[in-house]
């Protein structure tokens, strides 16, 4: 079933989160904005009474916020994940800015659960936590200090993901519906399976990885998947798998 409003399927994911009064304004800003959804994973306090006086009357979003252990759990049940970045990374996704990231999770988010991240306010997200979505995003900003307060960087998405569904409402055309895509879940499932071929096979040796899953996920993070496309995939690296064992 689908939401009352597209907004609802958005998720806000903060990483290791290290000012409670960031939560509470990260609350504030997705509550004016009509989202709903907060997940924080391993914040480094919360409850916190800080947090509870910076989300002024958003302490809703605070009560039903869910704390997780992993990122992996945080987004595992979506099906497209956006990591906000301020500066360009080493092999890093397909990269849009925060106007087009949000129109692309909008087009997801009618049919789906979807998730925009943000790091820690020191050094944001990390590359392992990044490869972990299929897109990156940057907000356009003065290149001689691009730096943003966390609670303004979810103020701006939140806002551009308002603007893009008051734009597709506007446009008052039918909306195509999407084929089934793969879960990040599902999708996390085939690189495992995918890395313990290529170790069973001799392609990659596991005490010197190097970079070759990181490429790997790039790749498949530019296609997004579909469901039946990892079914296929997964069948493929199980026949792989069972004529080597041969």
């Amino acid at each position: 079933m689908n939401p009352a409003s597209p907004l609802d399927n958005v998720r806000i994911v903060l990483s290791h989160t290290s000012h409670p009064g960031n939560i509470g304004a990260t609350a504030r800003a997705m509550k004016t904005m009509g989202l709903s959804q907060l997940v924080l994973v391993n914040p480094k306090s919360f409850p916190d009474s800080e947090a509870d006086a910076r989300a002024s009357n958003a302490r809703d979003i605070l009560e039903s916020a869910h704390v997780c252990a992993s990122l992996e759990e945080a987004v595992g049940d979506t099906f497209l994940a956006a990591a906000l970045t301020a500066r360009s990374r080493d092999l890093s996704h397909p990269t849009c800015n925060a106007r087009q990231a949000a129109v692309e999770l909008m087009r997801h988010a009618r049919h789906h659960p979807v998730a925009l991240l943000f790091g820690r306010e020191s050094a944001g997200l990390t590359s392992a936590e990044i490869s972990q979505c299929q897109l990156t995003v940057q907000i356009p900003a003065n290149p001689v200090y691009s730096s943003l307060n966390l609670a303004a960087a979810v103020q701006i998405m939140a806002y551009e993901l308002r603007m893009a569904l008051e734009a597709e409402e506007c446009a008052n055309e039918p909306v195509a519906r999407l084929p089934e895509a793969a879960s990040l879940q599902e999708i996390e499932g085939l690189h495992r399976h995918l890395e313990q071929v290529m170790i069973q096979s001799g392609f990659l040796d596991p005490e010197q990885p190097k970079r070759l899953m990181r490429r790997m996920r790039r790749l498949f993070a530019r296609t997004r998947l579909e469901k039946e496309e990892v079914n296929i995939l997964r069948g493929l690296l199980t026949a792989v798998g069972s004529e080597k064992n041969r």
